[in-house]
């Protein structure tokens, strides 16, 4: 009766030590979700413009100059991601020509 008690004992405590190495190797659907998550973030945040070769972070006043800049062509608004690469350099061109207005009028305010 003994042996039988110290068999089942080292079976559950063997069964208990290996559900959480089991639990690390799954990993839960929301984790993917997360991690897919924060990649876009990351990837959203800064953006490539290959005419220029320099990068962009992509945030609210980004946001607000890619939309000006569809209003002005009078069109609706389309994620920048979504855009053929035509129309991208055609944004980044804007852009970099608009960039030095803004910084003109930000030293007149000063």
């Amino acid at each position: 009766m003994r042996r039988r008690n110290q068999y089942l004992t080292s079976v559950f405590l063997s069964a208990a030590l290996m559900v959480p190495v089991g639990a690390l190797a799954m990993r839960a659907p929301q984790d993917d979700h997360e991690r897919h998550e924060q990649e876009e973030r990351e990837r959203r945040e800064r953006v490539y413009d290959p005419d220029h070769r320099d990068y962009h972070n992509w945030d609210e006043r980004e946001d607000r100059a890619y939309r000006h800049w569809l209003e002005e062509r009078h069109e609706a608004y389309v994620d920048y991601e979504r855009i053929d690469e035509k129309r991208q350099h055609e944004y980044w061109k804007w852009r970099h020509k608009h960039e030095e207005h803004e910084e003109h009028e930000e030293h007149e305010h000063r």
